[in-house]
């Protein structure tokens, strides 16, 4: 079974202004990638109850985050010519395109929803089995790393059993 490359991004908020704080990705090689991205200049959007669920302030991102453009050319440089797969496409999609906006770089790989890959059937049981990988594995949810993780290790559970 061919695993595929998973990304996850983290953001300040939902809606209008947001933009992304972390992000993720799980390679086929098995290799998993995080880096935090220190907000621009002009991103000024920050919603409390988004940290409140991803434990990120924007004070740590400041110190400890990588420039947009930074992280932009490492995701180019890891990823450039694959297709990347994501659960939330809408939102990840978004906030990856300002992430290269704000760059000023060419995104050289494609992002897809990862429901192109299952069948109705994988899809019907796709919620029940990331939550039985949450418990199985003790991932701390909605840190791009873990869930990345979290979303191979269902993948490869739903193609093994279905």
């Amino acid at each position: 079974m061919e695993v595929p490359a998973i990304i996850d991004l983290e953001a300040s908020g939902f809606g209008r202004g947001s933009y992304p704080i972390e992000v993720g990705i799980a390679l086929q090689d098995g290799s998993v990638h995080a880096l935090l991205i220190q907000p621009a200049e002009s991103w000024t959007h920050w919603d409390e109850s988004a940290e409140a669920i991803h434990g990120i302030s924007r004070e740590y991102l400041m110190a400890h985050g990588k420039t947009p453009r930074e992280v932009a050319l490492y995701l180019n440089d890891m990823c450039s010519g694959t297709t990347l797969y994501s659960d939330a496409w809408s939102f990840d999609s978004s906030w990856l395109g300002r992430l290269f906006d704000e760059a000023e770089i060419i995104q050289r790989f494609r992002l897809d929803t990862i429901t192109r890959l299952l069948t109705e059937d994988e899809m019907s049981h796709w919620s029940d089995t990331k939550d039985a990988m949450v418990k199985e594995l003790q991932l701390e949810i909605h840190r791009a790393a873990n869930d990345v993780t979290l979303l191979r290790e269902t993948f490869k559970r739903i193609k093994a059993t279905l």
